[in-house]
Order: C-alpha cells, then structure tokens, then sequence
C-alpha cells in the first residue's frame, strides 16, 4: 500500500510540480491536508447533526426541502442539501462518504476556485432543480431533499476539469473519477419508482461541467510545470542545436561580430 500511495503521490508532483502550491493550510503552516479536511468535515457534521435530530426527536425538517413552483419551497434552496429521509438510512450513508471526497478533492486540488465552484454548484442546483422538476408529474408536487445535487456537481466538475485544462494532473484526477464513481451516471435518469429527485443530479452535474469550464484557465501552482531553461535561459542556449537568431543575421554579419569586442570596435580591420 505504501509503495502505491508513493507512485500516486510522484505522478502529482514530478517533473517541475511543485508538491502542494500556496494552499491555504500552507499558508497557515499547517498540513496542506488540513483545511480541506475542515471543510469537508464540517459540512458532513452539520449534516449528520440536523439528520439525528430529526431521527430521536418529533421534530421532522423534510418540508424545509425543494418544493418545485412554490414559493413557500424556495427555502430549500438553501436548506435541502442538509436534510436526508428521517426513514431511510441508506440515503445519509450513501451520500456521505461522496460528498466528503468530493469536498475533499475540489479544496485540496483547487483551492483557487473551491470556494467558488462550491457556492454556485449549491445555488445554481437548487434553482434549477426548483423551476425544471415542476414541469415533471412525479416530481412536481414532492419535496426535494438531500446532497444528491451538489455531489453531482462536485464530481462533474472534478471529471471535466480534466478535460478542460487538459493538464496531466487534472486529467488523471478525471480518471479516477471514472473508476470510483462512473456509476453515478444512472443517477441522471428518471428511475422506474420515482422515489429518486434526478433533476438534482442531473442539474448538478451540469452546473459542474459549467463551473470547470468557466474556471478552466485558473490554473493552480501545481498544474503550471516550469522547465530548467525557463528558470536559467543560459542553460537552454548551451543545450540548443542551432542559435535563436540563425535565421535573422548573415554569415558576414557572424563573422564581424566575432571580432568585435565590449565595446562594440571591431578587433581586427583585415578584409575591410
């Protein structure tokens, strides 16, 4: 395990990569795992949090959720994500561990854009899932509930950043997310039951692909490789085959200026 971990961790950051760039856990002279691990950790608690409270106790949140053209259902825009079905565990726990590698990766490999990508994915899906479910029979006058959209965003960013930054270290992270979650894909359809919201996956996985192409050229320290001459020009015009102006000086004008010194006087007046 330990050798495959080091293999992983040489891809990511060989060859001119800087290991962590300015993340902020950096910055704070911490782990650069740490605020990743904040974020992710916080939001998964308060999530657990509402659900236990509303699992021992009379109180019941699921109409706090999305009501699709309805303005009494516009709070839960804001508060769906938190809530999960007081009768079915295998909701929270389904989408827990997700989300939490979700949040994890998306503050950990981009940082620049995590708090970004995060608030739009959570708004814009909600909206979405708002105006576009009231148009579907099944859907229209039920309550929306649960993390499903933004972990739908979340992947679908991390997948297409790869494809539009088209840099190795995101295109392998959108490999990954092939393997781990590829899955997910039948998540975007209507399932035979109806008891899946598939508007919010389906809207969160846009809203992703929106958000990695808009902050495609955002690129993280660690997504910019810096070559040896780029840092020493000296050492490129040592290793280059050909002189960088062989197409814009003359032989003659060669030979003069290898008789010239310092100073710009020519050394040696023979042939003039």
């Amino acid at each position: 395990m330990s050798n495959w971990r080091s293999n992983i961790s040489k891809i990511f950051h060989s060859q001119g990569y800087s290991s962590t760039g300015n993340r902020m856990g950096q910055i704070q002279g911490s782990s650069p795992f740490a605020w990743p691990l904040q974020i992710a950790t916080i939001f998964t608690l308060i999530i657990w949090f509402v659900h236990l409270i509303q699992k021992f106790t009379p109180l019941e949140f699921t109409h706090y959720g999305i009501l699709p053209h309805r303005w009494e259902g516009i709070k839960g825009i804001f508060l769906s994500p938190f809530l999960h079905s007081q009768s079915n565990w295998g909701h929270i726990f389904n989408n827990t561990p997700t989300l939490f590698a979700g949040i994890f990766m998306l503050y950990y490999f981009y940082p620049k854009v995590a708090n970004r990508t995060l608030l739009y994915i959570y708004l814009f899906t909600g909206v979405s899932v708002w105006v576009v479910a009231g148009f579907f029979v099944e859907s229209k006058f039920a309550y929306h509930i649960g993390a499903s959209g933004v972990i739908y965003g979340l992947i679908s960013f991390i997948f297409f950043s790869g494809i539009f930054r088209k840099n190795v270290r995101s295109v392998i992270l959108s490999l990954i997310i092939i393997l781990m979650y590829s899955g997910m894909v039948a998540g975007l359809f209507p399932d035979a039951e109806g008891q899946v919201s598939w508007q919010s996956h389906l809207m969160g996985g846009v809203f992703g692909m929106v958000m990695a192409y808009q902050f495609r050229t955002i690129l993280e320290p660690d997504e910019i490789r810096t070559y040896s001459y780029e840092q020493d020009p000296r050492q490129h015009q040592e290793n280059v085959f050909l002189p960088s102006d062989t197409f814009e000086k003359t032989r003659q004008q060669r030979e003069i200026e290898k008789h010239m010194d310092d100073d710009g006087w020519t050394r040696d007046w023979t042939g003039f």
